[in-house]
């Protein structure tokens, strides 16, 4: 039985919401709570942990399982990048060019292992566990791309969120009209919405003087959960409405 969430227009949507509020909660533990990025990472690695276990164990697709581990992912990603590219030194384009590797590395693995990077019909325990780590190394080279755009490239946070989702527009545009490969831009715009998340997440939280909402990582964490939870909700709903069964 699959056990991964299908592709559709709603997965990109609360993709977006996950892993935003990845960002902001993130950002939440390790700044405004001044946990520190260490500990952080720790608490949410953890967090990641415990619910990618549940997800192994499980028999079937559980839409609140999955989305819990698209947002640990997201928060653990955040703290991770936050970790490497301000308390170890390496800055945002090293710390990018070193989980770019990474992300490449595994999905090289992947493919050599399971003849296939398939999304969207996964049921094998270790297609699972490539699946998920290649998501948790996408999270983390996302926040470290998006703060490089938001803080080293001069676009601030608008014009990186603009420019990455004019990008992310491009792949849906090709998904659409041209032959290409579905599995790669499916990577393409899972790594970039990882990104535009975390420049829109910069977005809702810096000040306004800074070039932000004034949000603060404490109501765009609110805010962005209540979203999250509209749209699980909404599609659970949808999903038992059009399932055979209910159907029949």
């Amino acid at each position: 039985m699959n056990k991964v969430a299908q592709v559709t227009l709603y997965f990109w949507i609360m993709k977006i919401c996950a892993t935003t509020l990845g960002e902001t909660a993130g950002d939440l533990l390790s700044m405004t709570m001044n946990i520190g990025y260490a500990i952080s990472s720790i608490i949410l690695l953890s967090l990641f942990l415990i619910t990618l276990v549940m997800q192994l164990l499980s028999c079937k697709f559980h839409p609140v399982l999955y989305w819990s581990v698209i947002l640990t992912t997201s928060t653990a990603g955040t703290t991770m990048s936050d970790y490497m590219d301000r308390t170890l030194g390496l800055g945002y384009a090293k710390g990018s060019l070193i989980l770019i590797t990474c992300l490449l590395i595994v999905l090289a693995v992947w493919r050599f292992s399971e003849k296939t990077l398939s999304v969207s019909n996964i049921q094998t325990t270790k297609a699972e566990l490539f699946y998920w780590v290649a998501i948790l190394f996408s999270n983390t080279l996302g926040t470290a791309l998006g703060d490089f755009l938001a803080d080293d490239s001069g676009l601030g946070f608008l014009g990186g969120a603009i420019l990455v989702g004019g990008i992310i527009t491009l792949i849906a545009a090709a998904s659409i009209f041209t032959q290409l490969n579905r599995v790669m831009l499916f990577w393409f715009a899972f790594i970039l919405t990882r990104p535009f998340g975390a420049t829109f997440g910069d977005l809702l939280t810096k000040p306004v003087e800074k070039g932000g909402l004034g949000f603060g990582t404490v109501g765009s964490s609110m805010i962005l959960a209540v979203l999250l939870v509209a749209f699980l909700v909404y599609t659970i709903i949808r999903e038992k409405r059009t399932s055979p069964e209910a159907l029949a």
